[in-house]
């Protein structure tokens, strides 16, 4: 039974999500404060994280960068009432794979969270080398690290959330191919994935920002009007 910890001090939204979660097959722990969330992530070892980032001792910003440094495959959907662009970006950047806006349907939220947990290997099961290089970049897919050369040729190692590394890989792996939007959908987000794909272009845009591909047009993952994404070595 997969466990979820919810970290929210609402009551009216905590009480009713947590009989919803208990009736899908989900263990539940449910923490009100940013500290308990931390203290609560060895000793309930939880398969995912639903963060509230309004909380009343520490930003929910700051409990997920944490969450992030020390349990980088951690998966987390992050819960506000801010859905500006710019809020959905400082919560991707934090380290959050996904960004929920209250009020929400928790039909969609429990899809999310299942999208999160079905696929094993979030990078896919096809065959592929450890590591893999292009555009100055190489990515080391068993240690999960990303190092990026600057202008200079200084080999510098960058933080990728879960799935601006898996969205990287996806592409790297296939270089010069252009895939559909709706094929890395399926691959990075998972085959059951309903809804806007904004948070792929959200997801992109922060990843050329940390793989210095911010030139206009974009170099390294350019984008196919209509289509998709490619990545050019």
């Amino acid at each position: 039974m997969p466990t979820v910890l919810l970290v929210e001090d609402d009551e009216r939204i905590s009480e009713p999500l947590i009989r919803v979660l208990r009736a899908e097959d989900f263990d539940v722990v449910h923490v009100a404060a940013g500290n308990r969330a931390l203290d609560a992530l060895d000793d309930a070892r939880p398969d995912l994280v639903l963060l509230d980032l309004t909380l009343p001792d520490i930003d929910g910003l700051d409990v997920c960068r944490k969450i992030r440094t020390d349990h980088p495959d951690l998966p987390v959907i992050m819960l506000t009432a801010r859905a500006e662009e710019m809020d959905v970006i400082v919560g991707l950047n934090a380290g959050a794979d996904d960004y929920v806006a209250k009020p929400f349907r928790l039909a969609e939220l429990v899809a999310r969270i299942r999208a999160r947990l079905r696929v094993a290997d979030q990078t896919g099961p096809m065959a592929r080398p450890s590591k893999l290089h292009g555009a100055g970049i190489e990515l080391d897919l068993d240690a999960r690290r990303c190092h990026v050369l600057d202008g200079d040729d200084a080999r510098t190692e960058v933080e990728l959330t879960t799935k601006e590394f898996d969205l990287l890989a996806l592409l790297m792996m296939q270089p010069g191919v252009t895939l559909k939007r709706e094929q890395i959908m399926d691959e990075v987000w998972d085959e059951n994935w309903w809804g806007s794909t904004r948070t792929l272009d959200t997801h992109t845009s922060t990843l050329r920002r940390k793989i210095l591909d911010d030139t206009d047009p974009p170099s390294k993952i350019v984008t196919v009007r209509g289509v998709g994404f490619r990545f050019e070595p």
